[in-house]
């Protein structure tokens, strides 16, 4: 589970930013001094293209640091996961990449944001996407059921990312794929600079560092794993809140320069090779705790 106090404010804040694009139809919830959530990380993550085939709030509503869907290499007839699936953009791109013979899953744990992102799911008139209450933490879908999990800068938030991701290898098919975008820290940063750029790259977030994600990822069953950035953040790009937090960012400039990340990352349940009870192992599936 989330710890109390992180689960409260990532509801209180994604749910404000969700009540912002209902009512005014603009996420100017996300900018404010609160979120941290705003340009170079949010923006020009989707095409022009993308963005014409989902309702305009769904767009607006889109605080994630990368695009899986494009990535993912969904295919036809495929079923799909979204991890905190927010006002819904990506398991509506999801859905059109899989057809009509997939399925596409969001998963969220905010009222709002599900509110918001059935609304967008009425709007595009997509039969091939039902929306879940719940944690990441504590998937509801049975093992084994889901080809494709994804997720958009959700995971960072997890106060169990360990937890979050023995339930992702759970209801993963064996052979399935893990393709999120998500924030990583590249190597060692003074803690109080730390702290203060993940504040600002990912909302409250808990970022993990690279080589200690992999480790996260094999220690839950992964295999195939691989840690691939899509925007490194400079000093620059974070000069003005990390002033405000009263940080010399030309003291530490060069100890923050490339060391966070947005990052595409991929791994694989392995296929089972047997299907006896005895033999299966966490290859062809765990339980909850």
């Amino acid at each position: 589970m989330l710890s109390t106090d992180v689960k409260q404010e990532v509801q209180q804040k994604y749910g404000s930013a969700a009540k912002a694009v209902r009512e005014a139809g603009s996420v100017q919830a996300c900018c404010d001094p609160g979120l941290r959530c705003c340009d170079p990380i949010t923006t020009n993550l989707y095409s022009a293209d993308e963005k014409g085939l989902i309702p305009e709030k769904a767009v607006l509503a889109s605080l994630g640091c990368g695009n899986p869907t494009a990535l993912a290499e969904l295919k036809p007839g495929e079923t799909v996961l979204d991890l905190g699936s927010g006002g819904g953009i990506d398991v509506l791109l999801s859905a059109q990449r899989v057809g009509p013979a997939g399925k596409a899953y969001g998963l969220d744990m905010t009222d709002e944001m599900l509110a918001l992102a059935r609304e967008n799911q009425r709007q595009a008139g997509a039969e091939n996407v039902e929306f879940l209450k719940g944690e990441i933490e504590s998937i509801p879908l049975p093992d084994n059921t889901v080809d494709v999990v994804i997720s958009n800068c959700v995971i960072n938030l997890s106060a169990d990312k360990d937890r979050v991701l023995r339930e992702t290898f759970r209801v993963l098919k064996p052979g399935g794929r893990f393709a999120v975008s998500d924030v990583v820290v590249r190597g060692s940063v003074p803690g109080e600079v730390r702290q203060s750029m993940l504040l600002w790259v990912g909302c409250i977030a808990g970022a993990l560092e690279e080589q200690e994600y992999r480790g996260k990822l094999a220690a839950a069953g992964f295999g195939e794993i691989d840690i691939e950035p899509t925007r490194i953040y400079s000093a620059e790009d974070a000069r003005p809140f990390l002033i405000e937090a009263g940080i010399d960012v030309d003291s530490f400039a060069g100890e923050i320069e490339g060391k966070f990340a947005s990052a595409f990352i991929r791994a694989t349940k392995p296929k089972a090779t047997c299907c006896g009870t005895d033999c299966c192992g966490a290859a062809a599936g765990q339980t909850r705790e």
